[in-house]
């Protein structure tokens, strides 16, 4: 009984597959587009899928973009290789006890590498155990449940320079920041970033404001690299740095490497016209074109075109912007 079960069932199986060989070997063609129908059908899906894409691509970028092919090509080209993401490694390799008069405390080195790369490649940076305490707190008021596993070195009331309490602190140091950085959400949070920079760039923009612009563009170049590594989802969120770069290589007068930088930042902008350096950089780029021979118009077409559609308002200079930043 079972067997003739088992046997009517492979005929049916058969029958079915004979059934659709036959017809995906006879069925004629569409009279009208001489296609078969299924393959029209398909061609239509796939029109209606890139019709899709492009009404998307249309609703990401300003509906009155003035954006030629080759600006919106370098746009998604830039946007593609900051969404990869870069894998970092951390080590802390040294100590060094600091004294003042009423003070003493250790500062780690910190060296953050880009896996697989060159030591071209590698950021340093120096942070207290008062840095990364601040840092915790600040992660356990947003991610309390994604820390809960995690361990923080304990203070103690002796025996903190002990080489041996200074040891295990560094390696302890080096496993917190390599579990924080597996997790997306803390990696790409503000306050995991601030950690890693803010101390540099604040002291960038001291610099800066005080017209040491040698001494600011040093450390802006050393933050820029780790800034792009970290934020490769938000190219936008270095555009301050860029411009601040743009800014010192002008007041050093090196319009050249302002302009290359210039070029960067206004890359990230192509699609944030509204953006609060967007016009400024605009305006400074317009100046540096015309100063090193290149095409300015076309820079001068987008001021314009900007102006026409919004109400006119007091634009910051791009070193005023420049200046007002990390102002405490």
């Amino acid at each position: 009984m079972e067997q003739d079960s088992q046997c009517t069932a492979e005929k049916e199986l058969l029958e079915g597959v004979s059934r659709i060989t036959t017809f995906s070997t006879t069925n004629p063609l569409d009279e009208e587009g001489n296609q078969p129908k299924a393959e029209i059908s398909c061609q239509v899906r796939k029109e209606n899928s890139e019709k899709d894409d492009l009404q998307d691509s249309n609703a990401t970028l300003s509906p009155n973009s003035s954006m030629t092919t080759k600006e919106l090509q370098e746009y998604w080209r830039n946007e593609k290789s900051q969404c990869r993401q870069v894998k970092l490694l951390f080590e802390i390799p040294s100590t060094r006890i600091i004294e003042h008069h009423l003070s003493k405390y250790v500062v780690y080195k910190i060296i953050i590498l880009q896996t697989g790369s060159f030591d071209s490649n590698k950021s340093v940076i120096e942070r207290r155990y008062s840095d990364f305490e601040k840092l915790h707190r600040n992660l356990l008021e947003e991610f309390s449940e994604e820390m809960e596993d995690v361990t923080f070195p304990k203070k103690t009331l002796t025996g903190n320079f002990t080489e041996e309490i200074i040891n295990e602190r560094k390696l302890a140091f080096k496993d917190y920041l390599r579990f924080l950085y597996s997790m997306k959400y803390i990696r790409r949070s503000k306050k995991f970033i601030d950690f890693l920079t803010r101390p540099e760039l604040q002291e960038a923009y001291g610099c800066l404001r005080g017209g040491q612009y040698t001494k600011a563009l040093e450390i802006l170049l050393e933050v820029i690299g780790l800034q792009e590594r970290l934020t490769r989802g938000n190219p936008v969120s270095i555009v301050p740095t860029l411009c601040a770069i743009v800014v010192c290589h002008k007041d050093l007068e090196n319009p050249a490497s302002a302009f290359e930088y210039g070029e960067k930042a206004l890359s990230r902008l192509c699609v944030h016209t509204s953006h609060r350096y967007y016009i400024p950089l605009l305006e400074t780029m317009i100046t540096l074109a015309y100063e090193l021979g290149k095409d300015f118009l076309s820079l001068q077409e987008k001021l314009e075109e900007w102006k026409t559609k919004k109400d006119p308002i007091r634009v910051f200079t791009l070193k005023e912007l420049a200046v007002r930043e990390y102002v405490q």
